[in-house]
């Protein structure tokens, strides 16, 4: 008997394919009776050969492939299919009896191969699935495959948030917790390959840690692995040529998490490295590295000496995360919670550094209140990882389990920690009793009343005792605290359209509060005005965008979104209709993601009927634009 020892590396398996249906059936189609393929780019390592592999599979095909190194060989890319000395015309004639032809690197082809493949798709006897890269030149020949309008174009984006954390989930064996998620998110930027490689360096030097003992759930903390793909990324980087270029990158790398100004540093030597993309200044003078990944693999390359001496300590970044905290204060203060950079405190967790509990609260509370229910918790557990018994953090813990329906880590993170009446409120209201949860709410909040000069009874907008009567509102019983909320502000807003059973009221309110960051308590908002509206068309508008805004809240379940249900938008439906709401025509929608006019038009219909809208101008409300904010 022969034993092989396993090579991991050698035997390491793709990743399970996940989400991109809409483009698996684009390209399926492209391939159908009458049709003669697409040309599909993107990104380098968005995913488009794992795409296209998925498309084809189980179909008799050919590939081809460009490669920089025989970028000047004539039919390099065909090399394996055609005899040694051929002409185009013969090329052609030997390759027009392939029934599916898969070309990878199209960038990278020499001019004879492109030039090949243009014929192929000239003469139509041959099926295309052409690939190619953004950011590069692209042959002549290639590009006027979709320029000039002999195949369809699909334009790859990257792979949405929700479909890269069930990747990873598949790819870890586990659900990741939202800090580590967003630090992939933010390092890879889109580009999967790059994101496998950093999560399979983590996992094989330990960094990657279950969150709890007897959990499915992983933290990363620690430093960014220079893997060969992080080192491709950042080649242009480690290859400055001039020391005083690269002095000053690796200043601004161990400046960070704060940023340099302008004024500590070499004008002249900033505008280059600005021009060559490597460097972002801000409206205030500040310089930053324009990559995530530069900080790291500038770090990595240092010396240790020089490491040593350059490197900030998390003791020098206090003064920032004071004003950082602070500045989440005044938001809250202000009833204004669209999100601020936090770089200090993320640097903080994802190195592994104690996080002071002082913070770790207020960044769970600031989350909690936009609705980032599980980004709560994780915040609130990094301040309790060295002051376990921190009320603050076990409050918000509490509330951030309570609001996503979960009693049982709800009562736990509670359990021994005084002074709970708004988690108490809420585990009462996780347990399914809305009427007990309202007197918990009642018996706090008596005696929190601020008295005015004007002899008002409101509280100030942003207040804990505003927050702890709005809670009323949310769990269905405003007329108990209507009279006692901020004057005119956006919660009485809320609490009077309740009051009245005014669903259009409630629907204007709810946008308000989205305008404030606030969309828990907007998705909540519609949720109540679809049980108020005697419109069924209105009530279904109310109802999908409460789907969309919930959908965004890191599985809440609070009383006021029980119920709800609604097949959302496909892929496809959620870019043309994004595109429309901007104000396209169906023509010019058609002529940007190389579809037809009446595809187009089919797609809205659909997106109309699932949207409860009968025109366009519905859709810049109901649109999902979540990086949007108002001005």
């Amino acid at each position: 008997m022969t034993t092989f020892e396993r090579d991991a590396k050698a035997l390491e398996l793709p990743w399970q394919f996940t989400g991109r249906e809409d483009e698996l059936e684009l390209i399926r189609r492209s391939l159908t009776a009458g049709r003669h393929g697409i040309v599909v780019t993107g990104p380098a390592g968005s995913g488009k050969t794992r795409l296209v592999t998925e498309a084809v599979r189980g179909s008799d095909r050919t590939r081809a492939a460009g490669t920089p190194e025989t970028r000047h060989i004539p039919f390099a890319a065909f090399a394996h299919l055609l005899p040694e000395a051929v002409s185009l015309h013969r090329a052609v004639q030997l390759l027009s009896g392939v029934r599916l032809l898969v070309v990878d690197d199209a960038h990278l082809l020499d001019d004879a191969s492109a030039a090949l493949v243009h014929q192929l798709a000239v003469h139509g006897r041959t099926r295309l699935i052409v690939v190619a890269a953004d950011g590069g030149p692209y042959p002549g020949a290639i590009s006027r495959l979709w320029t000039g309008e002999l195949l369809p174009r699909l334009t790859l984006e990257p792979l949405p948030r929700e479909d890269t954390e069930q990747l990873l989930a598949a790819g870890v064996g586990g659900s990741l917790e939202p800090l580590t998620l967003n630090r992939l998110h933010h390092l890879c930027q889109g580009d999967l390959r790059l994101l496998r490689e950093l999560v399979d360096a983590v996992r094989e030097q330990g960094l990657l840690t279950r969150l709890l003992p007897d959990t499915d759930e992983w933290a990363w903390r620690g430093p960014v692995p220079v893997t060969t793909t992080v080192r491709q990324r950042t080649a242009e980087l480690l290859e400055r040529p001039g020391p005083a270029e690269r002095d000053t990158l690796e200043r601004l790398a161990f400046a960070e998490p704060l940023p340099l100004h302008m004024d500590d540093l070499d004008l002249r030597i900033l505008e280059n490295l600005e021009g060559e993309g490597l460097i972002r200044v801000d409206d205030q003078g500040t310089v930053r590295l324009a990559h995530p990944l530069h900080g790291p693999v500038l770090r990595a390359a240092a010396g240790r000496l020089r490491a040593r001496r350059l490197a900030r300590t998390p003791a020098q970044c206090a003064a920032a995360l004071t004003a950082e905290s602070d500045a989440l204060t005044r938001r809250i203060e202000q009833a204004d919670v669209w999100p601020l950079p936090t770089p200090v405190g993320e640097w903080l967790a994802q190195e592994g550094a104690p996080v002071p509990a002082g913070y770790a609260a207020v960044r769970a509370r600031f989350s909690r209140l936009r609705g980032e229910l599980r980004e709560a918790a994780a915040w609130a557990r990094e301040g309790l990882r060295d002051a376990l018994g921190d009320a603050s953090c076990r409050t918000e813990l509490a509330l951030a389990a309570a609001q996503s329906g979960d009693a049982a880590a709800a009562q736990e993170a509670a359990a021994g920690c005084p002074h709970l009446d708004e988690p108490t409120a809420w585990l009462i209201a996780a347990r399914g009793d809305v009427e007990g949860a309202l007197a918990a709410i009642g018996d706090a909040t008596d005696g929190m009343v601020q008295r005015y000069g004007d002899g008002s009874d409101r509280m100030a907008a942003g207040s804990d005792s505003a927050f702890a009567l709005y809670d009323a509102v949310r769990l269905g019983a405003p007329e108990k605290v209507a009279e006692r909320l901020p004057a005119d502000g956006v919660f009485a807003r809320h609490a009077e359209a309740l009051a009245r059973g005014d669903g259009p009221a409630l629907d204007r309110a709810a946008e308000a509060l989205e305008g404030r960051g606030f969309l828990l308590f907007a998705a909540e908002a519609h949720a109540q005005a679809v049980r108020a509206h005697r419109d069924p068309r209105a009530a279904r508008t109310s109802r999908t965008r409460a789907v969309a805004l919930a959908r965004r809240c890191q599985g809440a379940r609070t009383p006021a979104l029980s119920g709800l249900v609604l097949g959302e938008l496909t892929a496809r439906q959620r870019q043309i209709v994004t595109l429309a709401a901007a104000g396209l025509s169906n023509r010019q929608i058609a002529e940007q993601l190389t579809l037809s006019i009446r595809t187009v038009g089919n797609h809205l219909y659909s997106a109309y009927a699932r949207l409860g809208a009968s025109d366009r101008g519905a859709l810049p409300w109901l649109v999902e634009l979540p990086d949007a904010q108002p001005a």
